[in-house]
């Protein structure tokens, strides 16, 4: 599509202004000029066009998001006659949670919350329709001045019974290093308890104003959440109740089956805290202690140094029981 620019009518929507640019696209401000109502109009750059990996990202936004219709899922609107490639979806009045966390560092145990429970109740929706966001963070959740969010950009996000989408960037398969779960580090496609991960990295985050896994680079940051335990909640930030640090605890496990099963059983503790009973978690105590990447090359290369010991030891113990 050719570049557009404020003042432009394209189709039957006035463009209005520009909102906000990024590597793939152009978001603006515009009219629909049927309905004399604002909406986001967001066009792709030439070169994402060209691009079949990220065009296919974009394509898959706008059809996700308009077999979507819920108060806490930016709706997409279905465009009838198109004269290019553009997505047009509902006019948002609010911040991005990551402006809200920067301005602010953390929040208090109430607001978080009530923000989680918001995008808790948001996520059972997509959840149940098939779809996981697989880009849960900070970035894509709109927060307006009554602290109601939206969920935005559903460009990696995946629908049951789909394919399974290869890209040739790590980060277009698999989120943002900070928030997406381990088993998606190992190369799963993710699932629903991948998008609860990625909301409890977020709860920790608006608690205490920092994310719970570190490292140099991303992919040392991935690597922590297999092999590390990130600083207790109670640690980061005093103000965490023991019932709340064990409602990130669960929702931070490791394997996704320990997880919450459902972002409707995650908010219903987070509302009920006085029925959470906390656990000693012996990751409650052993954080202090790091294991690397290098660690773990050892333990592979010495289990791998101990099978043919294992495999001699055990034709010995038959050739004694079989006489």
């Amino acid at each position: 599509m050719k570049s557009i620019h404020p003042g432009d009518i394209v189709d039957n929507y006035r463009v209005e202004s520009l909102v906000a640019r990024s590597g793939m696209a152009s978001l603006f401000k515009g009219t629909d000029l049927e309905q004399n109502i604002p909406v986001a109009i967001k066009v792709p750059h030439p070169e994402m066009e060209a691009d079949p990996v990220l065009f296919d990202r974009f394509k898959r936004e706008a059809e996700i998001g308009e077999e979507l219709d819920h108060p806490g899922v930016m709706k997409v609107y279905s465009v009838k006659h198109r004269s290019g490639v553009y997505i047009v979806a509902e006019w948002i009045d609010g911040r991005l949670l990551r402006s809200i966390l920067q301005e602010n560092k953390k929040m208090s145990p109430e607001r978080a919350i009530r923000l989680t429970v918001e995008i808790c109740d948001a996520l059972n929706y997509i959840h149940q329709n098939g779809v996981v966001h697989r880009d849960l963070k900070p970035e894509n959740v709109m927060v307006d001045e009554n602290d109601k969010i939206k969920l935005i950009d559903f460009g990696i996000a995946a629908k049951a019974g789909s394919k399974r989408l290869t890209f040739g960037k790590f980060s277009q398969i698999m989120g943002t290093p900070d928030y997406i779960a381990p088993e998606q580090v190992r190369g799963s496609r993710g699932g629903a308890r991948s998008d609860i991960f990625a909301l409890g990295v977020m709860l920790y985050e608006m608690l205490s104003g920092k994310t719970p896994f570190r490292g140099d680079n991303p992919m040392a940051t991935m690597n922590d959440r297999l092999l590390n335990n990130p600083v207790p909640p109670r640690e980061a930030n005093p103000d965490i109740s023991p019932e709340m640090q064990e409602v990130i605890y669960r929702a931070l496990e490791r394997e996704p089956d320990n997880r919450y099963s459902t972002a409707s059983e995650f908010a219903w503790e987070l509302e009920h805290l006085d029925q959470v009973t906390p656990v000693d978690r012996p990751e409650m105590h052993n954080w202090e202690k790091r294991k690397t990447p290098l660690f773990r090359k050892i333990l592979f290369y010495s289990g791998v140094a101990m099978i043919p010991i294992v495999v001699f030891g055990l034709l010995i113990f038959l050739a004694k029981h079989t006489k």
